[in-house]
């Protein structure tokens, strides 16, 4: 079938069947999420052949993940799909109001390549759980996962309910082209504003996950030891390929030497001689290893900065300033650069003179510190004293602000994202006030002015 075939089908079926039951989505779920236990050592050599993972390193951030938020909104479907009773102004008496839950349609769910089985599968899960209908299409930069998470939905569902489509550009282009009711994007922001574009054509609503430069802030305070492990941890995950990892660091110049010396050491204890360990994952591809080696051109390396082709060492940079080549893009590697700061309040304009970041992370124990970050910086979302945990919760939305994205997911905000709530009034007939219809006149506002303060 063509895409636009798919499409159709899967308009056809959700206009013929009408939304499934609560019922039969969490069954679905189920089934899902069983499935997914039964493959999990299937899935991990997918994630070992695309990016290097260890299965360790597979299941917290990726499998594991999406069996949590499988397991959350089953418990709690019910409940968040039931028609919700809300408050009806005096003005309306006798009637009733009410919000219906009612799933978009079909939507398009576009994952990435840098966490290929969790950024797909996620909102795919959320999308079904809401009722819709979904086409999946994973990022060609990890065939192998791509590959896994077919077989896995094909497994699950019928191809009119979710179906994935498999390819690149080409795909990616053809899939823009079709009319859909919900679009979700996970990507760079240049595609993102392309996504963006089509999607105005049908006035789609979209959610975009992007990302952008995300500051990590330590101030003299901090416990640096800690704060120096939970750095290390949160830049070496997947190699540093994760939209919300420290793209930078703030710190306070008195603690710059002690924090950089036990973040080397961070890096020593967890992945040894990276390049020459199992610990550490590998870049995607050629092109992505070439752009992050570039970004260290010319750059004063404290520690790391070689690579042997697939893979980067841990790496930081000093000497860097707010207008080094580095601090012009997203990193996307495990490339950490420096700027060491006087005082907390110099660096919140530096901050907000730039796009809002995805995620912001700040380790100090100053609740006046904290306060003026959190207050005066926008960013998507973030940690105090720790980095990257907070898209691990189920209970808190995930997503950016700005060119960092739009829209938010994970838990209940992942089925409201895909929800739609319908308003609907239902008024008595035993009264009818008469101060609504024309002829207006003095008593009649007088009236109106009662109900209407």
């Amino acid at each position: 079938m063509t895409i636009h075939e798919l499409v159709e089908m899967q308009r056809t079926a959700l206009l013929t069947a009408g939304p499934r039951h609560v019922e039969e989505r969490i069954d679905q779920l189920d089934t899902l999420h069983a499935t997914i236990r039964q493959r999990e050592n299937l899935i991990c050599d997918a994630l070992q052949a695309d990016l290097g993972k260890r299965p360790e390193e597979a299941y917290m951030t990726e499998i594991g993940m999406v069996l949590s938020e499988i397991s959350f909104i089953i418990n709690h479907l019910k409940r968040w799909a039931r028609p919700k009773r809300v408050h009806t102004p005096l003005a309306q008496f006798p009637s009733r109001s009410y919000i219906l839950k009612e799933p978009y349609g079909v939507v398009l769910v576009m994952a990435p390549w840098n966490y290929p089985f969790q950024l797909t599968m996620n909102p795919l899960v959320g999308a079904l759980a809401a009722g819709n209908h979904a086409i999946v299409k994973p990022s060609a930069y990890a065939p192998a996962t791509a590959q896994a998470i077919e077989s896995l939905v094909s497994a699950c569902f019928p191809p009119e309910q979710a179906t994935v489509i498999l390819g690149g550009r080409t795909e990616n282009q053809a899939l823009l082209e079709e009319r859909f009711d919900y679009i979700f994007f996970t990507g760079g922001v240049n595609v993102g504003k392309m996504v963006l574009e089509k999607a105005a054509r049908y006035v789609t609503p979209v959610t975009l996950e992007l990302g952008g430069k995300s500051p990590c802030i330590v101030d003299a305070t901090a416990d640096i030891p800690v704060a120096a492990r939970r750095i290390a941890f949160g830049k070496g995950i997947n190699s540093g390929q994760t939209c919300v990892a420290p793209d930078y660091l703030l710190v306070q110049e008195k603690v710059k030497d002690k924090l950089l010396s036990h973040i080397r050491a961070a890096w020593e204890e967890f992945y040894g001689e990276a390049l020459n360990g199992l610990q550490w994952p590998k870049m995607i591809n050629e092109k992505h290893y070439n752009r992050v080696m570039s970004l260290m051109a010319g750059e004063k390396i404290y520690c790391g900065g070689k690579g042997d082709g697939q893979r980067i060492e841990p790496t930081i940079l000093t000497d860097i300033t707010w207008e080094s080549p580095i601090m012009q893009e997203e990193i996307f590697g495990p490339v950490l650069p420096v700027i060491p700061f006087k005082e907390i309040d110099e660096i919140i304009p530096a901050i907000n003179s730039r796009e809002k970041p995805l995620a912001l992370y700040l380790f100090t124990r100053s609740a006046r510190n904290r306060e003026k970050i959190l207050q005066g910086v926008p960013f998507g979302g973030g940690c105090v004293n720790d980095t990257v945990i907070h898209l691990a919760s189920n209970r808190l939305p995930f997503g950016g602000v700005g060119q960092s994205g739009m829209g938010h997911y994970h838990g209940k905000y992942s089925f409201d994202t895909f929800t739609h709530e319908k308003s609907v009034v239902v008024k008595g007939n035993w009264l009818d006030l008469s101060m609504r219809y024309p002829p207006y006149d003095n008593k009649k506002l007088n009236l109106i002015r009662i109900f209407l303060k």
